[in-house]
């Protein structure tokens, strides 16, 4: 066979740019590994700004890197720790920049302490920390509330133990119930948004949220960090009463006080009446049912949609950007830092110079003109005061000279009526009225026997 036969049969060859390699890859792994478990422990975890988690996850042998974006993170019940020996579900894709494949998390559980009483800990810790439960910032409560709200379960037994309890107490309190989901999907935010209405409405003066009692599960949405701060930022006293006795939720450390069982709270918001009246309206459930219902249809329906091929190459696709942005973000901060520095070196560099600066000189001759100045002119402030202090004397000796008083002294006289009017006529004045007449030092009184004309 010759060489050019043997030629002919070698295949053609295909010269693959970085990115069309990259992006090809990326589809196969993306597109045979959707939905993976994977196991091992933290390393390098690290939280970005803008929320989202980066951390590594290793064996005895390898380590792979992992990301949970931010609308990921916000259903994780607790973070992830250097360390932690983790289960994660996710995706795995390739970061198309660095060429590095990697797992895109949606889920995490702990492996050994449960993950519940884990993220319990973490966020009573993290509150803690902030002065959420700070005793400062507790609302007293008010020594006699005409009306009472009320956020729990219209059919459990809470409600139940309070009414009876306030009905007992006072009769004639109103109570307002906010029929809301006490465990299960969606309850913590019921819960929130029972406190949001009656801080908008004011029509509470003080509020109970309660639950019965029942496991860690169950208690699980008053452990929630939105329930806790809306609690925290309640203008309104808030009383717990959580569960039994022994049960203690993050929601009993941020509220203004803490009552051991629903019905001890009632007994606490009432402690100072006898009885009250019970004004509770019946709620109709059937609507919430319905809603949840079709919320769980169109739950079911998007993540029908979410597993679709087209929806997680566009999903794929923000997750780089989410990416980049956080790289982008990362070398700004460094840049910021760098000028930050420099612009310090300057300003230390012109304080010195400052700093050797003699201004001592300066001000001696600054000080010696304004004295000068403030001698002229006090100089002539002098000078324009005794000129007018003679011309206000000479002013004075003319205004007595010309003063009609000054005639009395030579033995004249002024006349005048009854009324204070000055006479200058017999004939403003008749026989019998008094008149005053004004000497030099004095005034004489006097009656009109005759008169004259000239």
């Amino acid at each position: 066979m010759s060489q050019a036969s043997l030629f002919n049969l070698m295949p053609e060859r295909r010269v693959w740019k970085v990115s069309e390699l990259t992006e090809r890859i990326a589809g196969l792994l993306e597109g045979e590994f959707p939905d993976i478990w994977v196991e091992g422990e933290v390393s390098n975890y690290h939280a970005a700004q803008s929320g989202h988690l980066y951390f590594t996850l290793k064996d005895a042998r390898s380590q792979i890197r992992c990301v949970c974006f931010r609308d990921q993170v916000r259903g994780l019940k607790f973070r992830p720790e250097d360390g932690l020996h983790i289960t994660v579900r996710g995706g795995l894709g390739v970061y198309e920049p660095r060429g590095e494949y990697q797992i895109y998390v949606s889920h995490i559980e702990p492996m050994g302490l449960g993950a519940l009483q884990l993220a319990f800990e973490q966020l009573k810790k993290r509150l803690e920390e902030e002065g959420l439960f700070d005793e400062e910032r507790k609302k007293p409560l008010p020594v006699l509330p005409r009306r009472i709200g009320v956020v729990t379960s219209p059919t459990g037994a809470a409600i139940r133990d309070i009414l009876r309890v306030l009905k007992r107490r006072f009769p004639n309190v109103h109570v307002l119930l906010f029929p809301v989901k006490v465990q299960g999907e969606g309850a913590a935010k019921e819960v929130v948004a029972a406190l949001g209405y009656f801080n908008r409405a004011k029509t509470a003066d003080v509020l109970i949220v309660a639950r019965g009692g029942g496991s860690l599960e169950d208690l699980w949405a008053f452990n929630e960090e939105i329930v806790a701060r809306a609690i925290a930022a309640s203008e309104i006293p808030v009383i717990t009463g959580i569960g039994h006795e022994t049960d203690f939720t993050i929601a009993d450390f941020a509220a203004d006080v803490r009552a051991p069982t629903p019905s001890a709270a009632a007994e606490i918001v009432v402690r100072s009446r006898q009885e009250f009246e019970r004004h509770i309206a019946e709620h109709e459930r059937r609507l919430g049912q319905r809603v949840r219902f079709v919320l769980s249809q169109w739950r079911h329906r998007v993540r029908d949609l979410e597993t679709h091929r087209g929806f997680r190459q566009l999903e794929n696709l923000v997750r780089r950007r989410r990416q980049q942005v956080d790289e982008l973000a990362n070398s700004l901060a460094v840049g910021l830092r760098l000028r930050l520095a420099t612009t310090l070196q300057r300003l230390t560099r012109a304080s010195a110079k400052i700093a050797s600066f003699d201004l001592r000189s300066r001000a001696i001759l600054l000080r010696q003109r304004i004295e000068r100045r403030r001698d002229a002119l006090r100089t002539a402030v002098d000078r324009a005061l005794t000129a007018k202090r003679h011309r206000v004397e000479k002013l004075r000796l003319q205004l007595e000279e010309r003063s009609p008083f000054q005639l009395l002294e030579r033995g004249y006289a002024i006349a005048y009526d009854a009324s204070g009017n000055v006479l200058r006529s017999p004939e403003q004045i008749a026989l019998g009225d008094d008149i005053s007449v004004r000497l030099a030092r004095g005034t004489l009184d006097a009656k009109v026997h005759g008169k004259k004309e000239s």
